[in-house]
């Protein structure tokens, strides 16, 4: 009865399901080291979740930070400003939100001393604000987690359902893990590569559940054995298709990384990170994973009998 599950063979002969525990030891030490990190030092939040002015400056001509620093502190403003210059833009993040006055100082300074055709960009969250937009971040993840467990309980089964979850939840938070323990700015570019990085991870993970479904219906399912063929034999059919689709948002994520510019930098770092992560958790996370839930299921009195016979 298995054999029209093993009749569509694939180049990728490999024991996924065995190859799993290297990847499950992996994401574990990422993940405690991450929940050290997040405890002791927190996440490295941008303007757009805690108080204080960004002001983005376009210039006509290169400047070195160090200009921007004199120009700073010629204003007398605050000397724990974090300054980026290239591109012909210069970002300026203050820790306090610049008053009006401030800002006009700012900007007088730097149309004198540094380049006078320079035009600006001020942005100012209050802490009130900020407060609200981590509030809406943490819903609309958590709002996207639900509707994917639904979607996938209906379509397929609560184990599918619980192990997608799973898979996401281990793909955000890794990459959370990430920028936590390398101190990396996270602002709304990078939730909005999470939720995108939870997109493709459950794209992947449906491919690979709707093969497997597909394939149990012609396979043995009387032995943990049985079952675990049907996950290699499936994760193996889909992975070219799989593999080619990362790999596109790949190369568009990285080249953004490269060549982008900086206001979006920590988002394309971010994707980058989440498709190497989303590309394995759904292969030897969320399949592995549903094969050990379904391996407790225990088979029914008439299957049972039948297998007895």
């Amino acid at each position: 009865m298995s054999s029209k599950v093993k009749s569509a063979s694939s180049k990728w002969d490999f024991n996924f399901v065995k190859a799993s525990k290297y990847f499950y030891t992996f994401s574990l030490i990422v993940t405690l080291l991450g929940i050290l990190s997040l405890a002791i030092f927190g996440l490295n939040y941008g303007v757009d979740f805690r108080s204080g002015s960004t002001v983005d400056i376009s210039v006509s001509k290169n400047v070195t930070v160090a200009q921007v620093e004199q120009v700073i502190s010629g204003a007398k403003l605050d000397s724990d400003a974090n300054v980026t210059a290239g591109n012909n833009r210069v970002n300026i993040r203050f820790p306090e939100v610049l008053t009006d006055q401030q800002v006009e100082t700012l900007k007088t300074a730097f149309s004198k001393d540094v380049d006078s055709t320079s035009s600006y960009e001020v942005n100012t969250v209050d802490v009130e604000m900020a407060q609200e937009l981590e509030r809406n971040a943490l819903l609309a993840i958590a709002v996207a987690s639900i509707g994917i467990m639904i979607y996938v309980t209906i379509r397929f089964e609560w184990r599918f359902a619980l192990s997608a979850i799973v898979a996401l939840l281990h793909d955000a938070f890794l990459v959370i893990s990430v920028f936590s323990i390398f101190r990396l700015e996270v602002d709304l570019t990078f939730i909005v590569a999470i939720l995108t990085i939870i997109g493709f991870s459950i794209n992947d993970t449906i491919v690979i559940f709707d093969r497997i479904r597909e394939n149990l219906r012609f396979a043995k399912k009387q032995t943990h054995a049985d079952l675990e063929d049907v996950v290699n034999k499936s994760v193996s059919q889909t992975m070219t298709r799989s593999l080619g689709t990362v790999f596109t948002v790949f190369i568009a994520a990285f080249a953004l990384l490269v060549l982008g510019s900086e206001s979006i930098r920590m988002f394309s770092l971010a994707m980058v990170i989440g498709l190497l992560f989303g590309t394995y958790s759904s292969i030897f996370v969320a399949s592995p994973l549903w094969l050990a839930l379904r391996s407790k299921k225990k088979p029914s009195a008439a299957k049972t009998s039948k297998a007895t016979n």
